[in-house]
């Protein structure tokens, strides 16, 4: 059954809901209250759980585009005719946009239960950063022990490092990202590679989750 339009009034504040939240969310995390919401919108507290009842729905509307948008670069990354530039140029553009949006941030670095959006996402991304790497490594770009565990480390590690220096220093970011793709290319790395399925726990992804993520793949 279709569903009715919303009358005028509550269109507009349906629409005055949705840009508080994405600027809160932006500005905050994904923590921001319905009542800070409410305040920023200028409506109550009830038309915000009328409108959003189930919170989830709201921070995956939000960030759809924005996931999609992650995906679309990973794609980008991998027409680029030099694997290491394209690995590194994604890297570097997801986390410009992370830089702008710490909701964003928390979403991709697991810092929020992981939903639908979520693992549509990944599922996507993962095979794409997986063949920049692989293509990498036989281009003689990185050495052949680096796996995509590593991958996540550094977008884990230069993400703490954003979110720390965030008021203090934005760009900070930058700086960290470099030192750690130079350490990436001349590590001496021990033997043991670590599992992929590792990666789920690095987000913390529930295990039930991660197996909901494996049938995606």
């Amino acid at each position: 059954m279709t569903q009715a339009p919303l009358r005028r009034d509550a269109e507009r504040n349906r629409q005055l809901l949705l840009e508080a939240a994405h600027a809160l969310m932006a500005r905050d995390g994904l923590e921001v209250t319905y009542q800070e919401i409410a305040t920023a919108a200028g409506t109550g507290m009830g038309t915000v759980y009328r409108r959003f009842p189930d919170r989830q729905e709201l921070v995956d509307l939000l960030f759809a585009e924005h996931i999609d948008a992650v995906v679309e670069l990973a794609r980008e990354a991998c027409r680029l005719d030099d694997p290491w530039v394209g690995l590194t140029w994604f890297m570097e553009r997801q986390l410009e946009l992370e830089a702008g949006n710490r909701g964003l941030g928390q979403l991709l670095r697991g810092g929020h239960q992981s939903s639908e959006l979520v693992i549509r996402g990944r599922a996507q991304i993962t095979p794409l950063a997986a063949d920049l790497l692989d293509r990498a490594i036989r281009a003689g770009r990185l050495p052949a022990g680096v796996t995509p565990v590593d991958l996540v480390t550094v977008h884990l590690m230069v993400g703490a490092v954003m979110d720390a220096s965030r008021e203090i220093d934005p760009d900070l970011w930058r700086r960290a990202l470099t030192v750690a793709l130079a350490g990436l290319q001349h590590a001496a790395l021990p033997d043991r590679r670590p599992d992929d399925e590792l990666i789920d726990r690095l987000f913390g992804v529930p295990p039930d989750i991660a197996r909901q993520e494996s049938r995606h793949q």
